[in-house]
């Protein structure tokens, strides 16, 4: 038994056809949205301008956003020009008490950082953006910071990181 398709539906189906296969739609399973036209991403190094400097932080957080960029986006990382450019710098790195105790003394004290990001997006401007992001990490006042520091640093990046993420290419 053969089935016939009368032309007029093959005609509509064919059409259906090429205009589906003409929509692209990128997308990621991170929620990233980039357009297919965004190729580049420039990402500069994030110098230390805060009072306190802790040295492995620059670093730390340029590589952070260059791995994330590069490992949950199709963008290529390029030192100059750019399709995206993401800019900025640390500009605090300070530790305060918390959790005073009823000796006066702090129980707990927290590490903040916090930075300063220029996002460039140069095919669409309205999704350009400066803004500032800060994040922290407690510790015991038990704890001298010099021997805690890189892993709270560690954690503050990733936070930090994540937070720039979403900002610059996840559409909320």
């Amino acid at each position: 038994m053969k089935i016939q398709i009368p032309g007029k539906y093959l005609i509509l189906f064919s059409i259906i056809l090429v205009l589906i296969s003409g929509c692209k739609v990128n997308y990621s399973f991170t929620g990233a949205s980039i357009p297919p036209n965004v190729k580049t991403i420039n990402i500069k190094y994030f110098p230390n301008n805060a009072s306190l400097v802790a040295p492995p932080l620059s670093q730390k957080l340029t590589d952070g956003l260059s791995d994330r960029f590069t490992s949950q986006t199709d963008l290529t990382l390029v030192n100059r020009g750019g399709d995206l450019i993401l800019e900025g710098y640390i500009k605090d790195y300070r530790t305060n008490p918390i959790a005073i105790q009823g000796n006066d003394q702090a129980a707990l004290n927290r590490l903040t950082v916090i930075i300063f990001v220029k996002y460039t997006d140069t095919f669409d401007d309205t999704k350009s953006f400066e803004t500032t992001f800060s994040k922290y990490a407690d510790y015991s006042s038990s704890q001298n910071l010099s021997v805690v520091q890189d892993n709270l640093i560690d954690a503050i990046v990733e936070m930090l990181v994540t937070d720039v993420f979403n900002k610059a290419v996840i559409n909320w």
